[in-house]
């Protein structure tokens, strides 16, 4: 599998350290540099990138803003975001997530851990740790959704199978463990939830987690 890479910084020295991280995966090719989350968006377009590593503070338009943009243009529905933060951590995070973004990644993370962080969410997985989730959600995802979001998310169309499989996906549970909560294999874990995200238009797992909370199915602390 040839991983198409789209680098979005605008910091020179990081571009340049990213790159040569990047190409030393096999497979892994970056196939063009943003410096601003206009460019992002714009190059995202031409380069026909698999997978966007996107700084969230960028001149211009913010990451954030050049996640949503990408990942509302039905031309782009292939392209997947994975952020780059300084804090793993951060309210700017969970925004990112609601934008759009398949993941995040630290700026001091492993090579190993970048290169295996483009590979899945290039496949179409989320690169959100459990342990992730749980931090988000108890750190953020208190505040209240804006009005009008839970009647937005269709969970009517769930069995109730799945309703409960994506509420244990947002508390934050990985396959294994929803397998085991439930008794059933994680492979029936995993097609019920690619069955949920199907019906949800939900592009990853993260944002499964997001919808699990704007729908109410789901709230900080339970």
């Amino acid at each position: 599998m040839r991983v198409r890479v789209l680098l979005a910084d605008d910091q020179r020295l990081i571009r340049a350290g990213f790159r040569v991280l990047i190409e030393s995966g096999a497979g892994l090719e970056v196939v063009g540099e943003a410096t601003t989350g206009t460019e992002a968006v714009t190059m995202a377009r031409e380069t026909r990138a698999d997978v966007v590593l996107m700084d969230i503070r960028m001149p211009e338009v913010d990451g954030i803003e050049a996640t949503r943009r990408i990942t509302a243009d039905p031309d782009l529905a292939g392209v997947r975001v994975l952020i780059l933060t300084t804090f793993e951590i951060d309210e700017n995070v969970l925004r990112a997530l609601r934008a759009g973004a398949s993941g995040f990644l630290s700026k001091g993370v492993e090579p190993a851990d970048l290169i295996e962080g483009i590979r899945t969410v290039a496949r179409g997985e989320a690169l959100l740790s459990p342990v992730a989730t749980r931090a988000l959600i108890n750190q953020f995802l208190d505040q209240p959704a804006p009005a009008g979001e839970a009647a937005a998310v269709p969970l009517d169309q769930l069995t109730d199978r799945e309703r409960e499989i994506v509420a244990l996906v947002g508390a934050g549970l990985s396959n294994d463990e929803i397998a085991q909560r439930l008794f059933i294999s994680p492979l029936t874990a995993k097609t019920h939830i690619s069955r949920a995200m199907i019906k949800l238009d939900a592009r990853d797992r993260a944002q499964l987690v997001m919808l699990a909370y704007r729908s109410g199915l789901m709230r900080p602390g339970g």
